[in-house]
């Protein structure tokens, strides 16, 4: 059977588990955190144990699940035995805050909680919190708890049923749950293995989280469209990736800091170039490709290292590039097959830049609950409006230049300012806060500028403050108390004027750490 008829007849994504199980029961699917490896067959059977776990907790179809999850073979199975129940996963990082968690569950009304106790303690303690039951599964001890149990929602007979729900921020700072459907996951999963020549020889290296949707469909969903050997990490850490590397992984998805952290790493052992063993495939996205970074990547790998572009609400990938090693391009690339981009056509400078929209079947279903915000994004003709601005050249080629929203993408990981800005704002003595992004060393960190009442707290204070509101990757890397933000006659913050403003005392910074 092709994977043209496959994408045609598969209802729910988990059918690809269950099909690579028939066809080649005894190859392996999936390597645990731990090391522990499980043949297709036992991959399928672990994930109807994991629904028989879920049914009997009452999770049925339209129902949500929610996921507390790190990276381990609990979380794949738990997503795959949603799918079989026709229920709605609703992966979660457990490092959120508990108020964090509060507000998904609110809005996400779960017949059940799942929590990876065993690989994670910030879900060890999100599950006590929650006093929810401790049960041993065929990859380790979970814990799962009853939920709000909202009503379930429809279920679809066709592959257009909402199968993953994953959660942003929108721009006051409530959550927004961007509706995936079983379609949109069975196309990027069989798009993203077809860009990467991916095969069932192959074994993906997956540090991406599997909450995020990077990790979710070029992994998680790839490996299980050609049956590769997915091989998940809880927790990045160069020495262990480099241990993969050494002991076969040929696909390396990644974001620019596990990049710069492995070349650092390996340099520390007196390497300047990668042993790289099987690796075939090496990518870096969530974050823009500096020239340079690039070069240098390259020479380490011995690999072209590829580019793309992608969001949530497209199921990750709308561009992928195809380059040779060498190749001085840092565009995204061209449209990914069977997906339209273009420029917004009503909005474009004079040297053709614009809002980046998007159509085709990658492109979610909705916001969960939210119609006034999917009318926002999303027009009667199925184009997606991206908040990104960008321009396409001669060759077909998308150049992404900047944001229309502030997203600031750290470590792979979204980051939206209202979001810090409020839990800044909720300091006592915080009089108004402002969030923006700052590229430094293939990442970008975030900065927050504070304008406090007198007498003002120390930027430590603040820190600390925000620390019990927002995960850690969330919180900013430097606060600069100021007497006063840049801003408009009407009181609007300029956030394009903060860096420059405040240039000096950044570098005064800058220096102190280095």
């Amino acid at each position: 059977m092709t994977n043209a008829t496959r994408k045609e007849t598969a209802r729910r994504f988990h059918e690809l588990i269950a099909r690579q199980a028939a066809e080649r029961g005894e190859a392996p699917g999936l390597i645990d955190s731990d090391g522990q490896l499980l043949n297709h067959a036992d991959y399928h059977a672990a994930i109807e144990e994991m629904a028989g776990r879920l049914r009997e907790r009452g999770v049925a179809g339209g129902d949500r699940v929610l996921i507390v999850a790190e990276n381990c073979a609990a979380t794949a199975l738990a997503i795959f035995a949603a799918s079989t129940l026709d229920a709605i996963a609703v992966p979660v990082n457990a490092r959120m805050t508990g108020p964090e968690l509060d507000r998904i569950t609110a809005h996400a009304a779960p017949r059940a909680i799942l929590y990876t106790c065993h690989v994670s303690p910030e879900a060890r303690a999100h599950a006590e919190a929650a006093g929810a039951a401790q049960i041993d599964t065929a990859t380790g001890g979970i814990a799962i708890a009853a939920g709000p149990g909202g009503a379930p929602e429809p279920v679809e007979e066709g592959a257009g049923q909402v199968a993953v729900i994953l959660y942003t921020t929108g721009t006051t700072g409530d959550p927004k749950g961007v509706m995936l459907t079983h379609a949109n996951l069975l196309f990027a999963g069989a798009l993203s293995a077809e860009m990467r020549g991916m095969v069932a020889e192959d074994r993906i290296y997956g540090a991406l989280p599997l909450t995020h949707v990077f990790g979710l469909a070029s992994m998680l969903m790839a490996g299980a469209h050609c049956g590769a050997t997915v091989q998940l990490e809880t927790r990045f850490a160069p020495d262990r990736l480099l241990a993969a590397l050494r002991d076969g992984a040929t696909v390396l998805p990644a974001v620019p800091q596990m990049h710069a952290l492995l070349m650092k790493h390996t340099a520390a052992l007196g390497l300047d170039r990668l042993e790289r063993g099987r690796l075939r495939y090496v990518s870096s996205g969530a974050a823009p490709l500096d020239p340079a970074w690039k070069r240098k990547a390259e020479a380490f790998y011995g690999l072209p290292l590829q580019n793309g572009y992608g969001m949530t609400e497209s199921t990750a990938g709308i561009c992928g590039t195809k380059s040779a090693i060498g190749d001085p391009d840092i565009s995204v690339g061209p449209a990914l097959p069977g997906i339209e981009i273009r420029i917004d056509p009503e909005a474009q400078d004079a040297e053709g830049v614009g809002e980046i929209h998007t159509r085709g079947p990658h492109v979610m279903k909705g916001y969960y609950r939210n119609p006034e915000a999917t009318a926002q994004v999303l027009d009667a003709e199925g184009w997606l409006r991206t908040g990104d601005l960008g321009k396409i050249d001669a060759q077909g080629r998308l150049h992404v230049v900047g944001r229309c929203k502030e997203l600031i993408i750290r470590s792979g990981f979204n980051v939206y300012p209202p979001e810090v800005e409020a839990a800044l704002n909720d300091h006592p003595m915080v009089v108004q806060a402002a969030v923006v992004g700052r590229a430094r060393g293939g990442n970008e960190e975030v900065l927050a500028f504070v304008q406090c009442a007198e007498p003002a707290p120390e930027p430590a204070a603040l820190k600390a403050h925000v620390s019990e509101r927002l995960s850690s990757y969330k919180r900013p890397s430097k606060i600069l108390i100021v007497d006063r933000l840049p801003a408009a006659a009407t009181g609007k913050i300029l956030k394009h004027k903060l860096l420059g403003t405040f240039a000096d005392r950044l570098a005064a910074l800058d220096a102190e750490e280095n």
